[in-house]
């Protein structure tokens, strides 16, 4: 039998000045073909992964709205944030509409963490929450609270990570780590058949937040509290796989966060083993925490700027190097990811952070990343899902495409152009199919060519900072029960696509007969429990 030829795309980008960047050469084509497309490797099912905060659970602080701070507010003093937080209730996770969102992102993994995490006091008993926070603790966690977070994961198909408590309730009278908490949460998981997947002992050890963790806590501490760690977990739950260090990392040198490295936490005295080497990633921080002119902030002018965008890459292979010296094998995940620290940037809801939300996940599946997570799946500035009204933000339809068309093997597109970024995977559910996403961060056109069978996904919006999506020009919206909008793409016709200008766009070519993507499915393109009229995307 002839064997079909492979589909080709041609790029040419039109004359335009793309936001940040000067272009070199406006007339500059790039040609992409298919077939010269080699494998470069395959990622976790669960790479989109995502985060809800301990504090979901329990209650308990979370940033302050961009509205509801005062003129001129930021924090009292050097690592004293309490003025840009407001209390916050147990998320309501048994909402029908936040289980469909979420449901139709799996599989997945749910990493239930965050500040709050490190200061948590496991309550084990049936009792009413106890209405005062022991001492050396900050916040209450019950066995129902947990029990529902565990019931959660499982009707959306995901995998549980955690941290564990390591603040002053915890620690002996040589300040040395125990499990007091840890021992009976495991134990009440596993007596009511709840499973965690993988454990961190410290969420961020390099940024604690006194008197919560222990102040000045250094790479040594750090190493010997691991190994008690893993000494118990090898007792109490060997099935569980445990990450560290996973420390905060920036875009930008902050002294204050980069005093303990990863290197210093994992090559310590006893040297800590980790099954996953883990980190945390945020491009900027946050107005909240910073004055907006600050070199370590991000301006909106500059949210689709290459530089911006390419941020992540130095991270990134420091940690790769690591895992490749100290840890080889290990899969690399960052387990807490956003635009910037401190409750993300004003825009983080808006169309204009899907740039940076697709293009950080496209390039760091394509470098070595094995699983993201990002903070948050449900939060007022930085979540996929809004935690008040649970409706989708800008980045939940980006986070469904990408759940639905990028499939689990990542293949080399080739070179992107200045303002326009070029990624490429297997189109899922489709033996030999590929899928190319294409970023437009340009203020005018960019002309795409193609050889067979095309479908487009085009991500756009009325305006860069609205929280309005269009795909393929129809609003993204919920029905009155909550039920997602058919997606439907547009089947291109002739051999070339217009990109409209600054938008997101996957073109699937499902006949691209890639040797690389043939084989049985990875997994569906809808979620198996969803009816295919609901949710799968369809050819007009």
């Amino acid at each position: 039998m002839k064997r079909k030829p492979l589909n080709t795309i041609a790029v040419a980008v039109l004359a335009s000045a793309p936001i940040g960047a000067a272009m070199a050469d406006s007339a500059k084509h790039v040609q992409i073909r298919t077939e010269a497309m080699p494998l470069v490797r395959t990622i976790d099912e669960r790479f989109q992964s995502f985060q809800v905060g301990m504090s979901h659970l329990t209650g308990g602080d979370t940033w302050r709205a961009y509205d509801a701070l005062p003129k001129g507010q930021g924090p009292n003093a050097p690592g004293d944030v309490s003025a840009v937080r407001e209390p916050r209730a147990p998320a309501d996770l048994n909402n029908r509409r936040l289980r469909a969102l979420t449901a139709a992102l799996g599989p997945l993994y749910l990493r239930y963490s965050g500040t709050t995490a490190n200061a948590v006091y496991f309550q084990d008993n049936d009792e009413p929450q106890l209405s005062k926070v022991p001492e050396g603790y900050k916040v209450v966690l019950t066995r129902a609270a947990w029990r529902r977070g565990l019931e959660f994961a499982k009707a959306v198909d995901a995998k549980v990570v955690t941290s564990f408590t390591i603040s002053p309730g915890v620690r002996d009278g040589a300040h040395a780590w125990t499990p007091s908490m840890a021992a009976p949460w495991l134990a009440y998981t596993r007596s009511i058949g709840g499973e965690i997947y993988a454990a961190e002992l410290f969420n961020e050890p390099n940024a604690p937040e006194p008197p919560h963790a222990p102040k000045g806590f250094t790479a040594t501490e750090y190493a010997q509290d691991f190994a008690t760690f893993r000494s118990f977990m090898a007792k109490a739950a060997p099935e569980v796989k445990l990450a560290g260090p996973g420390e905060a990392t920036l875009g930008i040198p902050v002294p204050s966060i980069d005093r303990v490295s990863a290197e210093q936490y994992l090559t310590a005295d006893p040297r800590p083993h980790v099954d996953i080497l883990s980190y945390h990633f945020y491009g900027a921080v946050a107005e909240r925490c910073l004055p907006g002119d600050s070199p370590a902030g991000i301006s909106v002018d500059r949210a689709l700027s290459e530089d911006w965008l390419a941020r992540p890459d130095a991270q990134f292979q420091k940690h790769k190097e690591l895992r490749e010296r100290l840890a080889p094998g290990a899969p690399i995940w960052i387990t807490e990811t956003g635009g910037a620290a401190c409750g993300g940037t004003r825009w983080q809801t808006t169309f204009l952070d899907t740039f940076r939300y697709l293009d950080t996940h496209a390039r760091l599946a394509k470098q070595g990343v094995d699983a993201m997570f990002t903070h948050a799946l449900i939060s007022g500035s930085n979540g996929v899902i809004d935690e008040k009204t649970f409706e989708p933000n800008a980045d939940y339809w980006a986070a469904l495409l990408w759940r639905r068309l990028m499939g689990t093997k990542v293949l080399d597109a080739g070179a992107s152009q200045p303002g326009l970024r070029l990624y490429a995977h297997c189109l899922r559910n489709t033996p030999g199919g590929v899928v190319v996403l294409a970023i437009n961060l340009q203020k005018t056109a960019a002309n795409i060519g193609f050889s067979g069978p095309a479908e487009l996904y085009a991500l756009t919006a009325p305006a860069l900072e609205s929280r309005a999506v269009l795909i393929n020009e129809q609003p993204m919206a919920l029905s009155a029960d909550d039920t997602l909008p058919a997606i439907e793409s547009k089947r291109l016709k002739g051999n070339r696509v217009s990109l409209a200008p600054t938008s997101v766009n996957f073109i699937a070519l499902p006949k691209a007969t890639h040797s690389s993507c043939e084989g049985p499915p990875n997994q569906s393109l809808t979620d198996p429990r969803a009816s295919a009229s609901r949710d799968a995307p369809r050819s007009t």
